[in-house]
């Protein structure tokens, strides 16, 4: 389940000293040398024009001729879902075409950096979603109706009266801060009708893509191991040595994703 996520500090400071530069409507409507961050704010550094970059000159990465599709077999996807009991509500829902085709949106998903990198990244996501779902069993989360995901200090994503921002999807996508922005950017109203999530299969795994996107892409692929995408999505709650047996979970579930895929999981597996 994703924790609230806020703006990284360096982008927090950048936000206060770079002036008009970066004093431009939260949608952007950016100048075209500069890059329309994640948050919707214009500037040039990393933090605009890196993970995120919603347009300008924004980075992009090579990709790579590892296929996601001859990684992420049937039988692969199979092994996972297999595993949830014949009653879940998933296991009608979620497929492996419909992985691949919100996959098909997220072209440097699986693709950037080496063949071992886009192996470890396929892994490390599966992992999180078969944590996040008890192997593709729920598509909501569990009494998630029941607790307050509204976060009405957010002015820019305000709740809608009558919706909750419970986690959904693959990798349970919370709060309305995460909910206004993935709908945005795929395509569909997250604030008024946050339920898409749990009721177009393809949408589910582009809002779980997103997020990985958005937030643990780089961290793969820049090596800092899968310890880091766990306080990605839900660090104050497993890092630090809060819930160690959680953290466990996730990792065993790396490890034996990296094994099936014939790739080492690297070093800094925990957070």
């Amino acid at each position: 389940m994703a924790l609230p996520k806020s703006i990284p500090m360096t982008l927090a400071v950048a936000l206060l000293l770079a002036g008009i530069a970066t004093a431009e409507a939260q949608n952007c409507g950016c100048s075209t040398d500069l890059c329309c961050s994640r948050f919707g704010y214009c500037g040039t550094s990393d933090d605009y024009c890196g993970a995120g970059c919603r347009e300008g000159p924004c980075y992009t990465s090579p990709t790579n001729d590892v296929s996601v599709a001859d990684v992420v077999t049937q039988s692969f996807f199979d092994g996972i879902i297999g595993q949830a009991d014949g009653g879940c509500a998933g296991r009608g829902f979620y497929s492996r075409d419909a992985f691949l085709t919100a996959a098909g949106y997220y072209p440097n998903f699986g693709r950037t950096g080496s063949a071992n990198d886009s192996r470890r990244e396929i892994a490390a996501f599966f992992a999180h979603v078969t944590h996040e779902t008890g192997h593709f069993c729920y598509i909501e989360e569990i009494n998630g109706a029941s607790r307050d995901y509204c976060d009405d200090t957010n002015t820019e994503w305000p709740c809608v009266a009558g919706r909750n921002y419970y986690g959904r999807g693959p990798i349970q996508l919370s709060w309305n801060f995460n909910y206004g922005p993935a709908g945005r950017d795929i395509g569909f109203d997250g604030l008024g009708a946050p339920e898409t999530v749990a009721n177009d299969v393809v949408i589910s795994f582009r809002t779980a893509l997103w997020y990985w996107m958005n937030n643990c892409h780089s961290l793969i692929i820049s090596g800092q191991g899968f310890g880091a995408t766990i306080r990605a999505i839900n660090g104050a709650l497993e890092c630090d040595g809060n819930n160690p047996a959680t953290v466990n979970a996730r990792v065993g579930y790396y490890r034996d994703y990296c094994s099936q895929l014939g790739v080492d999981p690297g070093s800094n597996l925990t957070c």
